[in-house]
């Protein structure tokens, strides 16, 4: 909404709330000023993020998905697994789990440290080098095609986050298969844990890569590109917040309108800014305030979580009891995955299968079983030692701090309230007692201020694709048309 025509600034009842009390003439010209020349540019960049938000609702960013993980994966052989399950002190570490690695079992451990290590489950195995014939090998197995090409780099475009840092240096292999599937390896595990393909690597870069301002030089630095996006999306605010303002005080809905009984006094590209602003201006300024606040400015929203020592004493209380891996090999025939779990004192197994399917046995028994509400509730609450618990519900359907955008979360789940000065709420898997998340006051806010403000991710709405595509589709419109016409008068300005 670019600077009017001269002419007196009428008040109208309906916006006297806004338009009161009157803009001084300073006032008024510093606002048009902000509007104008931070306009311009902000405008480009409004643009670029309405159109790439639009490609990110249907190819969103490259990631395995445990679906996919599961797929891929081998089955275990059983039979060649004849060394126990490691543990520390006859406790479990934070995480432990049998699977092969290039056709040979491992037992992969995470450590309470943060440490990763990979076992060999056979006897007399010695675990092969992830070099690059070992790389396209196990990327070749993953995706059910032959290798085309193997490259071993530090990260690029697709790899370029801090998660993914364990993993590296990496292997990159190109496979030979209609999709153009690139499969990444990790030089630490020997696993896959990245998968791309063309259609998602084109259409990333006109969505997730602009989209984030995430190009491969920037994002390797953290704290440089958080920076980015604060100063970034910062001015653009202020340009928003001028423009709805203007947009606001050129409208006349009263008795007193324009000429011809008119509500705005512009015409061509003044008119279209003018109307689409107003129409997607509020949709606008949250949306690029709620982007900035993507990466937690000041970290008022980081929330609080359990204490590391109580986690362990939640996960591995007790000396978990002898595995009986001749037994087990029966129970877990097809499994690609099995899982050791002690949480909230039930000691278990957790096997899962190329379909996704998951089966929990007892660790002793081996037989189907799972962790009591009892269990888990007495359990909880000594993380929460202090605090009254306020309720236990067992959810049977998405709330709005666990849902999954676009499909339905793990589901049943328990959501345990306490009344401790963080508010904080645990939901808990019923079946394993694994705490899935936890959230307290300011995540639930931020919840609210940033993932509803910028996705409009309500469960009525997301369960419900038609409806939800068609409010993105709108306010994006509106968005785009206010942003191109803004580029088009700025640059008629420019040029005069």
């Amino acid at each position: 909404m670019a600077v009017p025509a001269r002419s007196t600034f009428r008040f109208v009842p309906a916006f006297n709330a806004l338009r009161r009390p009157a803009l001084g003439k300073t006032a008024r010209r510093w606002l048009y000023l902000v509007h104008r020349w931070i306009g311009i540019a902000s405008c480009l960049f409004f643009a670029m993020w309405f159109l790439s938000g639009l490609v990110m609702v249907y190819v969103p960013y490259p990631s395995l998905s445990p679906a996919d993980k599961l797929a891929g994966s081998e089955a275990i052989d059983w039979a060649a697994v004849n060394v126990p399950p490691p543990l520390d002190g006859g406790r479990l570490s934070q995480e432990l789990f049998l699977e092969m690695r290039d056709g040979a079992p491992v037992w992969r451990v995470t450590g309470w440290d943060g440490t990763h290590t990979t076992l060999a489950a056979s006897r007399g195995t010695v675990l092969r080098p992830v070099d690059a014939r070992y790389a396209g090998r196990v990327a070749g197995r993953f995706a059910n095609a032959p290798t085309r090409h193997v490259e071993r780099l530090t990260r690029d475009q697709w790899t370029v986050a801090g998660g993914f840092d364990r993993h590296r240096p990496l292997w990159k292999v190109a496979l030979a298969d209609a999709s153009g599937t690139e499969a990444y390896v990790s030089s630490n595990t020997g696993a896959v844990f990245q998968v791309t393909t063309r259609r998602e690597r084109f259409w990333n870069w006109l969505g997730s890569v602009p989209h984030w301002l995430y190009p491969t030089v920037l994002r390797q630095d953290q704290t440089a590109w958080r920076q980015v996006v604060l100063w970034v999306s910062g001015p653009c605010i202020a340009a928003a917040v001028a423009g709805m303002w203007i947009g606001i005080l050129r409208t006349r809905i009263g008795a007193r309108r324009f000429k011809g009984g008119r509500m705005t006094p512009y015409n061509g590209w003044m008119l279209w800014h003018h109307v689409a602003g107003l129409v997607g201006g509020a949709f606008l300024v949250a949306w690029i305030f709620s982007g900035w606040l993507s990466v937690d400015p000041g970290h008022l929203f980081g929330g609080t979580k359990p204490d590391k020592a109580a986690m362990r004493i939640y996960q591995a209380s007790d000396p978990m009891p002898d595995l009986a891996l001749y037994r087990l090999r029966i129970a877990g025939e097809g499994a690609v995955i099995a899982q050791l779990t002690h949480h909230a004192g039930t000691p278990l197994v957790l096997l899962s299968y190329h379909d996704g399917r998951r089966v929990v046995l007892n660790a002793v028994t081996l037989a189907p079983s799972q962790a009591t509400e009892v269990a888990i509730v007495r359990a909880v609450r000594h993380l929460e030692s202090s605090a009254p618990l306020l309720s236990v519900d067992c959810l049977t359907a998405p709330d709005a701090y666990w849902y999954a955008v676009g499909m339905l979360p793990r589901l049943p789940v328990l959501r345990l309230r306490f009344a401790d000065p963080a508010q904080t709420w645990f939901y808990v898997d019923p079946a394993t007692g694994e705490v899935l998340r936890t959230v307290d006051e300011r995540q639930r806010v931020y919840r609210w201020v940033f993932n509803l403000l910028h996705r409009w991710d309500l469960n009525t709405l997301t369960l419900h694709r038609p409806a939800w595509d068609g409010l993105i589709w709108l306010f994006s419109i509106a968005g785009v048309v206010t942003s191109i016409s803004g580029i088009w008068l700025g640059w008629k300005r420019l040029a005069r």
